[in-house]
């Protein structure tokens, strides 16, 4: 496995959002999704990569939600992803 850095813009940004309750239906209120990581499409075309700068712990314990968002395109976007 390699550190080196994908030369491509990712796919989909990665966000997670930590259960911080239950409304009053029983249902899990999140908090407010932070990006975590991002997603790469394989040079082959099969598949994707997945790398998280960081695994919080709450994911760990189930007691949290992953999003994928696709990584909107635009003329004035030439930064990187984050």
């Amino acid at each position: 496995m390699s550190n080196q850095q994908p030369k491509s813009r990712p796919s989909h940004r990665v966000s997670f959002a930590r259960i911080i309750g239950q409304d009053e239906k029983g249902n899990d209120k999140l908090g407010s999704a932070r990006e975590i990581g991002g997603v790469w499409p394989r040079q082959n075309g099969k598949g994707s990569i997945l790398r998280l700068d960081f695994i919080p712990i709450e994911l760990t314990q189930h007691q949290g939600v992953l999003f994928l968002s696709p990584v909107e395109t635009s003329e004035s976007d030439a930064g990187g992803y984050a």
